[in-house]
């Protein structure tokens, strides 16, 4: 996985959990923290969703770019895409279960 991948996951995830524990010791009442709490993740839902798609986009575009090239580079490279790709999705499970969890406290 490249570097700016990398960075960015990790940019995602520590953007998610600083507005969730920000949001948390806001002085509002529960339901109107919940309610932006569900606004925030809907947001990150989406960025996390146009990143997947990305990823697939890029993953396409490197293989067809890397098709002259060995089969073990073409292999490295689909299996850095692929390994992007399923953290960015375990990203959005844990989002929509967030999202879940607060609507049924709602």
């Amino acid at each position: 996985m490249s570097s700016s991948s990398k960075s960015f996951i990790a940019f995602l995830a520590g953007l998610a959990a600083g507005t969730a524990i920000g949001i948390l010791y806001a002085p509002d009442k529960g339901e109107v923290t919940r309610d932006k709490l569900a606004s925030k993740l809907s947001q990150y839902r989406g960025q996390l969703e146009v990143f997947i798609a990305d990823l697939i986009e890029r993953g396409d575009e490197v293989a067809t770019e890397m098709s002259g090239g060995s089969s073990e580079a073409k292999a490295e490279g689909q299996k850095v895409v692929n390994e992007a790709r399923q953290k960015a999705e375990r990203l959005l499970e844990d989002v929509e279960n967030l999202m879940n969890q607060i609507k049924s406290k709602a």
